[in-house]
């Protein structure tokens, strides 16, 4: 169930998008609208618009767009749910209470609880560790040259060596067995009963990007196995969507996010000035990772360990990040083995100059080949290009692979002796071939960014129309003698258009309102970016001709539309397509007689 249009559409009008948006972004107004720098994107001139008459936000840059909803969500990383109560919060405004059904209601409750449960045992392992008892903890921390400040910032902590502190202090709290069980934070056997999982272990929380404890990380003190422990899976805990670090990381706005293997290397780096360093949670990159890297930035730099395990990491990260729609470059540590190490021993500019220095990521790929074959050998050296020609063949865009071709050539030419040409044509066989390389990386639409292909003049024109009704209302009664809603050929635009068409009937055209109805994060950039579509216009005269333009522009596709779907059999639909086609014919005569007012 959900709540209503209206108390939806309340919500949002006494939230104005300026007064929202100016709290995360510093905005300055220029004519009509405001601008500033993009925060879901890197960028040195404010390409980010927020419009108070159209009640929405669209970055020219990046594409996202949508109003005051969309902006929390995408800000926050909150669901719909999440950004209505926080807006309905600031407003003041009551939402009603929903009736949920009772097997909803038991998991919502239940979730709740084990965050309850996470939130107190993150104080109680925090407390520990500046406790007599959890001395040796610290000390290990101080060690490692973590300061109080960091320490509080990750708000580490300690757990003792005889594993049922945390089990008493839950239960004193009056928790049941059974969630205590499901909270992933105890081991349960016949001998001991129900103990605490992690003791005798300096304790790092897990929080997902809301800062909501999700679960935990030990690290042993001593000897004991395993050196690092973290939480189960659980209703909360899903360690393949979540990051180390990326609730601070996702708010320092930095051009990439730095991705290194452990919960230490985060924090060191963290601590050295590099808050946009995350990590996975004791598990290889994933899919999910990558999709939610890709919500925060365009670009992540990899930094492993540069042992043999770190390099293969890397390999199996650089496709998943590229399926995703995420540029990636590796960084070099060599000769010290993590960011942690480097750090201590070569300082925070010097690791600043290799981040600066990192590697693209497909010659790297390349660089790790060359090393598996014995290139003193004719034989080894051409088992190396036909490896380069089956990387290459999984490049999509023909100009990118080009440029990659000639990247190699670049660096292996004055060496071995290929051309640009010679790899060409390896890559060329390769494709007659059908070799299994053409399908080793295939985009996912679930994944992240489908290619686009280019905007045709057709998209362009209806997108100008429905940015014009919008933002010109006046002209709705203009418009309306020629174009229908039916004319829009593209289906999400038709769609668009009958509800701007409903509204002006109702009387008024609410294009904040109207986005409330798409619920699809991609259909919302879309929506917004059709409102928001641009064409320099100075007289009267231009805009006369770019109204004409755009009018018979569109009507010629509709026509041709119809033309094409067209039944043979249908007489009557070709004497309308008939009529159409002389109606199109006469209006274009008229087109000097198509006058437009942008007031």
């Amino acid at each position: 169930m959900r709540y209503s249009d209206d108390i939806i559409e309340e919500v949002r009008q006494k939230n104005d998008i300026v007064d929202v948006v100016s709290q995360y972004v510093k905005l300055t107004r220029k004519g009509s609208s405001y601008f500033g720098l993009c925060p879901f994107h890197n960028e040195k001139t404010p390409s980010f618009s927020v419009t108070p008459g159209k009640q929405m936000y669209y970055c020219f840059g990046c594409g996202a767009g949508g109003n005051v909803f969309n902006f929390i969500m995408e800000y926050e990383n909150y669901s719909f749910g999440e950004a209505l109560k926080h807006l309905a919060d600031r407003a003041g405004v009551e939402l009603p209470k929903i009736e949920y059904s009772k097997e909803v209601r038991e998991k919502a409750e239940q979730k709740a609880e084990l965050l309850e449960i996470n939130k107190h045992a993150a104080q109680y392992y925090y407390y520990q560790l500046r406790t007599e008892g959890g001395q040796q903890g610290h000390q290990y921390l101080v060690s490692r040259q973590l300061s109080e400040e960091t320490m509080r910032k990750f708000g580490l902590g300690y757990s003792d060596k005889f594993g049922s502190g945390l089990y008493k202090y839950l239960k004193s709290k009056g928790y049941s067995d059974e969630r205590l069980r499901e909270s992933g934070l105890f081991n349960v056997d016949e001998r001991h009963g129900m103990y605490d999982k992690f003791w005798n272990r300096v304790i790092f929380p897990i929080m997902d990007v809301n800062n909501r404890v999700i679960g935990f990380g030990g690290r042993v003190m001593g000897d004991g196995k395993p050196k690092y422990l973290n939480s189960p899976e659980t209703k909360i805990f899903d360690k393949s969507r979540n990051l180390y670090g990326l609730n601070i990381a996702r708010t320092t706005r930095k051009k990439y996010l730095i991705l290194c293997e452990g919960y230490m290397d985060v924090i060191a780096m963290h601590q050295a000035g590099f808050t946009n360093a995350v990590a996975s949670l004791g598990t290889a990159l994933t899919s999910g990772h990558a999709s939610l890297l890709k919500r925060y930035t365009q670009e992540v730099l990899l930094l492993y360990d540069s042992d043999e395990a770190g390099i293969r990491a890397a390999l199996r990260g650089i496709p998943i990040l590229r399926e995703a729609g995420v540029n990636s470059r590796v960084v070099n540590l060599k000769p010290y083995k993590d960011p942690d190490e480097f750090i201590k021993n070569m300082g925070p500019e010097a690791f600043e100059e290799r981040l600066n220095q990192a590697s693209d990521s497909f010659m790297f790929r390349v660089s790790i080949a060359e090393s598996e074959f014995p290139m003193e050998e004719p034989q080894g050296q051409n088992r190396f290009f036909e490896r380069c020609a089956e990387m290459l063949l999984e490049l999509r865009d023909e100009l990118e692979r080009n440029l990659y071709i000639e990247a190699i050539v670049k660096k292996y030419r004055s060496q071995y002796g290929v051309s640009a040409e010679d790899l060409r044509k390896r890559v060329n066989t390769l494709a007659l071939k059908g070799t299994p390389a053409e399908n080793r990386i295939q985009p996912k639409n679930s994944g992240g960014q489908p290619k686009k292909k280019k905007e045709s003049a057709s998209d362009q024109a209806q997108k100008l129309m429905l940015t014009w009704l919008v933002t010109y209302p006046g002209i709705f009664d203009k418009v309306a003698q020629y174009l229908t809603p039916e004319d829009f050929i593209v289906p999400l635009y038709r769609e668009v258009a009958q509800m701007l068409f409903q509204q002006k009937e109702e009387g008024q055209v609410n294009p904040a309102r109207l986005l409330n109805s798409f619920t699809d994060s991609e259909e919302q950039r879309e929506v917004a970016s059709l409102f928001n579509a641009t064409i320099h216009l100075e007289t009267q005269q231009e805009q006369d001709q770019a109204f004409a333009d755009t009018l018979l522009r569109i009507k010629s596709e509709s026509l041709a539309e119809r033309n094409r779907n067209w039944d043979p059999t249908d007489m009557a639909g070709l004497q309308q397509i008939v009529k159409a086609k002389k109606e199109l014919e006469e209006l274009g005569r008229k087109r000097r007689e198509l006058h437009i007012s942008f007031e």
